[in-house]
């Protein structure tokens, strides 16, 4: 008994610091994976900043140089976000787009304008917002609304008032850095991508398009965007970044079999546009625009047959460029 009492005070005492310290480890923990949740939390918002610039912008204006001349050419994008959430690394976005062209002729017809409704996510594969790499994957549904025969008896493309409708799928790879000197926010992004047509498995498209437009496309874009530092029009001691210059240049090669042209035949695979924005202190998301380019195949629905050069200028809404403010 004397040895019972002599123990027992000795084990509650040791069992007494054994749960205190239990207790202090466990709030050390809870501290830490707290701590771990706020940081992925800043970094799927910073990440969800850069996916907002990386967004494609509506455009409005006019072409030079095209085989079928026009008085307005626009295209509208209308960006609908989800998911956009600091608690997911992930960001989704639905979007319904509308390219049109005002044919200069009689009634100024617009015939047929692309609709290309479609959504993407986009999810990172780092956890630097400076030097960002993520992936998109998007789906894109794209007709021009009318129901006609694609082509004419006599074999020729149906530009009037044919059928035109495909389905592709585009996975791309994005590689962003971000550069901060003085009162300027540059960032740079790369992006390089492949866009398959569900043609390929027989599905969702005009069957006269076989062999005849492209199905399998490698798309790549250079995006230059600089952010500038502009005194508060109200609090004069204070200074807020803004949109300023963006320049953007844009490619697509058609890679698989094509009216037997060959795999260099770039006059006909290949299409290219480089763009210049530039934004005023008083314009909100929005800029002036200007560009050139050349297309090998007309992206505008069933005038795909054409290849030209262009020039184009107009403004441009939208740009969600701006970055964190932070």
């Amino acid at each position: 008994m004397h040895i019972i009492k002599r123990i027992t005070p000795a084990l509650l005492l040791l069992l007494s610091n054994s749960l205190l310290a239990a207790n202090i480890d466990t709030s050390s923990t809870i501290r830490a994976d707290t701590g771990k949740v706020r940081a992925n939390r800043i970094i799927n918002q910073s990440f969800n900043e850069i996916y907002m610039q990386n967004l494609r912008p509506s455009t409005a204006g006019q072409e030079f140089f095209d085989p079928h001349k026009t008085l307005l050419v626009a295209d509208l994008t209308g960006n609908f976000v989800l998911l956009n959430t600091p608690k997911l690394p992930f960001f989704f976005v639905v979007y319904s787009r509308v390219n049109l062209r005002l044919f200069s002729g009689f009634g100024a017809p617009v015939k047929s304008p692309s609709y290309m409704p479609g959504g993407m996510l986009d999810f990172r594969l780092n956890k630097d917002p400076y030097n960002a790499n993520f992936l998109s994957v998007s789906y894109t549904h794209h007709s021009n609304g009318v129901e006609g025969p694609t082509l004419h008896p006599n074999g020729t493309f149906n530009t009037d008032s044919g059928k035109f409708t495909t389905n592709f799928y585009t996975l791309t790879y994005h590689n962003g850095r971000r550069t901060d000197i003085n009162d300027l926010i540059i960032n740079r992004y790369d992006a390089l991508g492949l866009e398959l047509h569900s043609a390929l498995v027989g599905l969702g498209y005009a069957h006269a398009l076989k062999n005849k437009y492209g199905f399998v496309r490698l798309n790549g874009d250079w995006l230059y965007n600089i952010d500038r530092a502009n005194t508060d029009p109200i609090d004069k001691e204070k200074k807020v970044f803004s949109n300023w210059q963006r320049i953007d240049f844009q490619f697509s090669y058609i890679a698989d079999k094509y009216n037997d042209y060959s795999a260099v035949d770039f006059r006909k695979r290949l299409n290219v546009l480089l763009k210049y924005y530039y934004s005023f202190p008083f314009m909100k998301d929005a800029s002036l625009m200007v560009g050139a380019g050349y297309r090998g195949q007309d992206e505008y629905n069933i005038f795909f047959q054409d290849s030209y050069a262009y020039v184009t200028i107009g403004v441009a809404a939208g740009l969600n460029f701006n970055t964190h403010r932070n």
